[in-house]
């Protein structure tokens, strides 16, 4: 299904995959895993598997029943570049990608490795924007990995940001997005870590968006940096993406 999201710089989430497994430190206090838990303890079908990966082939076509333009997140609930998600999967995700050009997409994956060995293989039109998660510097190889990837819009989601990334090379970089970590056990974000990527992304003209500061109530601690919002993102086809939104009804 898709599901109207409260995440700062998307409007819907899409989920034709769910479940996923740790594979850095960014994944320690996962999300996705802990909302997986809470749905299956619901009762929620597509939460059989608790956090296993789950292919679900009946999402796949979801996005051509809408009618209209809207900017969606693709799997927040998992990573559609894991290993265990077959190639022919990802290709049909795309296909109904690159059917639906009214729409933008926002893809995220710590899996760069595998995501630069397939792109190749897949169809990279205007509305697909691919992004890696970066947490610290120990990761920063997946940054390298996007540049291999044709996307017209590439972005990089520094989230959660639990070291200093001083030295980002964000040549054909579009977007940067930074948060700190939310919820429970949530590591502490350092001032001058924001700052620096800030001041990185306007040396070379990348959109900078601040997502929170986090912490474990992060609606206490807000989303302002220098006494302001940073919600700058790509241009998205002929309309604005404006903050707050006004969400629609989803099928």
């Amino acid at each position: 299904m898709a599901t109207k999201s409260s995440i700062e710089w998307t409007e819907v989430t899409w989920n034709p995959v769910t479940g996923c497994t740790k594979i850095s430190a960014g994944c320690k206090n996962c999300y996705a895993e802990r909302m997986a838990k809470r749905l299956h303890a619901m009762g929620s079908a597509r939460y059989k598997n608790k956090f296993k990966v789950t292919l679900h082939w009946d999402l796949v076509d979801l996005p051509r029943t809408w009618k209209h333009p809207r900017v969606v997140f693709v799997n927040s609930m998992s990573d559609l570049f894991h290993p265990k998600v077959p190639l022919e999967f990802i290709r049909a995700v795309f296909e109904t990608m690159v059917a639906t050009p009214h729409i933008t997409y926002q893809i995220l994956t710590k899996r760069s490795d595998r995501l630069r060995k397939v792109a190749g293989a897949l169809p990279w039109t205007p509305n697909i924007w691919m992004g890696v998660s970066i947490e610290d510097k120990r990761v920063n190889h997946r940054l390298n990995d996007l540049k291999y990837v044709p996307a017209s819009v590439r972005f990089l989601s520094l989230e959660p940001l639990i070291g200093p990334l001083d030295n980002l090379d964000l040549e054909g970089i579009d977007w940067v997005i930074v948060g700190g970590e939310s919820g429970p056990k949530a590591r502490p974000m350092k001032k001058e870590w924001v700052e620096s990527i800030h001041e990185q992304c306007d040396a070379v003209g990348t959109e900078f968006f601040f997502k929170q500061w986090g912490g474990v109530r992060k609606h206490d601690t807000g989303r302002e940096l220098h006494g302001r919002t940073y919600d700058n993102m790509p241009f998205i086809g002929a309309r604005e993406f404006a903050m707050p939104l006004v969400q629609i009804a989803l099928p």
